[in-house]
């Protein structure tokens, strides 16, 4: 793995295919073409098994460096990017292949959204921790049992392999990427240039809370739900929020059993402590967390998250201020198939535990 002070650039390897989700390609090339603007040195190469061009999920065309499966070829980091259709149709032999090759040459392995798939069909995840877009967690432990999927994560390291979750998550990934190469104060002025946070922690949940669970059925408590995020900090006692949906508050408290499976006052509260981490995420301090919030004090604030969490508020955002470095654990998965690397060679096994 290259590091400060090297004389040779940083090779970025960023494999491609037809299919592949424009923005998990853009969004961490954008990360490390930034930080070269403030002394860095990473040099991107974009392959493809067979090389030539690929269609991007948007129809953008993607010039490519170089054949993916050309031998010898080898990086500091391996970017294998996300694409629609790779959770559903088989991978190639010759996608798969490839990257399997080029993982053997390569320092640090990353895998972009969905990209977690054609690690696991190359069996590289076997044993190891990681996540990918929320939508296919279940479908990434049901067909590759030997993977330890963490379903909220928003990216997860596991010695030298690297996953994501979700499109924008690519650009955490590599913002956390970044400051180990070149220290908190790079990755967070790049952060700054791309108006994105340093880093949501690795561990953080994909979702907030208020956007997990069912949307509620009801017109008046969808007004409530709306309230309520539009302002974490207003009043939001029970019969302010019955005199707004229009309800008795013993009505309204039904409701929220019924379609959402907690009380008005629980609700309330989870959105006031995600707003309450993300602001000190974005940099505020206790005070004005607690205020921007909806906590009386910065008391109130602390004992919510010693109760949520163990930690204070304060120790809750040093220890998430620079990426989550995390090691391995272990146990052991089979295999996987997707249409549309540049030369797609069909493949014909089926992925395990998929119809």
């Amino acid at each position: 793995m290259t590091v400060v002070g090297t004389r040779r650039p940083h090779r970025v390897g960023v494999v491609v295919f037809n299919g592949v989700k424009l923005l998990d390609v853009a969004g961490p090339s954008e990360v490390f073409s930034e930080a070269n603007q403030l002394g860095a040195d990473y040099a991107l190469e974009l392959c493809a098994p067979g090389g030539g061009e690929v269609l991007s999920s948007t129809g953008m065309r993607i010039p490519v460096d170089t054949d993916a499966a050309r031998s010898g070829l080898g990086y500091d980091t391996l970017l294998v990017m996300g694409g629609d259709a790779l959770p559903t149709y088989p991978i190639s032999h010759a996608l798969r292949d490839a990257v399997a090759a080029l993982a053997d040459r390569s320092g640090r392995v990353c895998s972009i959204c969905t990209g977690a798939f054609i690690l696991a069909e190359a069996g590289l995840l076997d044993g190891h921790r990681a996540t990918t877009h929320w939508r296919h967690t279940e479908l990434l432990r049901s067909a590759y049992p030997a993977i330890a999927v963490e379903p909220d994560a928003i990216f997860v390291r596991d010695g030298t392999l690297f996953s994501s979750a979700g499109v924008t998550a690519g650009i955490d990934l590599a913002l956390a990427l970044l400051e180990d190469d070149h220290g908190e104060d790079m990755a967070r002025q790049v952060a700054r240039s791309l108006v994105v946070f340093l880093q949501r922690p690795g561990d953080q949940s994909q979702f907030s809370p208020a956007l997990q669970g069912p949307r509620p059925q009801t017109s008046a408590l969808r007004a409530v739900f709306d309230a309520v995020l539009a302002d974490p900090a207003a009043g939001h006692s029970i019969a302010e929020l019955a005199a707004r949906a229009a309800l008795s508050p013993r009505h309204l408290t039904r409701l929220f059993r019924e379609e959402v499976g907690t009380t008005p006052a629980r609700y309330v509260e989870s959105v006031r402590f995600d707003t309450a981490k993300r602001a000190l995420d974005a940099g505020h301090t206790i005070g004005e967390t607690a205020v921007r919030a909806g906590y009386r004090s910065a008391e109130t604030l602390r004992r919510a998250f010693v109760s949520r969490l163990g930690v204070s508020p304060r120790t809750y955002q040093q220890r998430f201020r620079s990426a989550q470095r995390r090691d391995a654990v272990p146990p052991a998965v089979p295999g996987h198939t997707e249409p549309g690397c540049a030369t797609d060679v069909p493949a014909s096994a089926d992925r395990p535990g998929l119809a």
